[in-house]
């Protein structure tokens, strides 16, 4: 199999995420620990840009797993090998965010801006107004972030698994989530009532869910793309070793 090739029509939400809980369920606090501290240090750095080596930190770990090998903590931070190639997602995701971000702030003091008269006063249909305009955007807000999460969900496996570079990694991934379209959807959709489940236990439930999303995605690109028997990801590569 050629990097260029992928499956197609394989992708079936609800197992994926059972299959996830199976991979790890007997090392789950490992693996809760993993994506714990991972999501925590990856947010940390500045504008959010050492989660796409996070990111990778985890997957890794969970490849281990999947192929039968031994897992240790410290794993995690073999991700910041792939810190440069791993940017290149983190950013596609993180741009967006923080121009959204911007956009509902200015469109809230405008409004508010817009409808305060000379003493100081908000005009009572400025309160509509706002929640309105909030409401709208973070609809818009949500759809976006949805759908640039779909194209890049493959794209951290395939730069840990393929040494690919982060543009390379970007593409194939989105070649092979349009041609998966339905099965990726129904993911996220899977995530999302894993996350809304998680949430009702007091929001705090939804950090134990976060463990089973990651495997879940990790088993949907695992039926997308089978494992290169020539393939080892358990030597990553040198950080100047990505033609960017």
């Amino acid at each position: 199999m050629s990097n260029e090739q992928f499956n197609v029509g394989v992708i079936k939400p609800f197992e994926c995420m059972r299959e996830g809980w199976e991979l790890i369920k007997d090392q789950y606090w490992l693996f809760f620990g993993i994506t714990i501290v991972g999501m925590i240090v990856g947010s940390i750095i500045p504008f959010a840009l050492g989660l796409g080596a996070m990111y990778c930190g985890i997957y890794y770990t969970m490849m281990q797993k999947m192929d039968g090998k031994p897992v240790e903590f410290g794993d995690l931070f073999k991700g910041f090998t792939y810190f440069v190639p791993a940017l290149i997602a983190t950013l596609v995701f993180i741009i967006p965010v923080i121009f959204f971000t911007v956009l509902i702030w200015i469109s809230m003091f405008g409004i508010m801006i817009s409808m305060t008269d000379s003493q100081g006063k908000i005009n009572e249909s400025a309160i509509v107004a706002l929640y309105g305009t909030i409401f709208i955007e973070g609809i818009i807000f949500a759809v976006v972030t949805s759908c640039i999460h779909a194209l890049i969900m493959f794209t951290y496996p395939l730069i840990i698994e393929r040494n690919m570079s982060g543009l390379e990694a970007l593409k194939l991934s989105i070649k092979a989530v349009w041609k998966n379209l339905g099965g990726v959807v129904g993911l996220i959709l899977a995530e999302f009532v894993l996350g809304f489940i998680g949430y009702l236990a007091c929001g705090i439930g939804l950090y134990f869910v976060l463990p089973i999303m990651f495997a879940g995605v990790l088993v949907a690109y695992r039926r997308v793309f089978p494992n290169q028997n020539n393939q080892n990801f358990n030597a990553p590569p040198m950080p100047n070793a990505y033609n960017l």
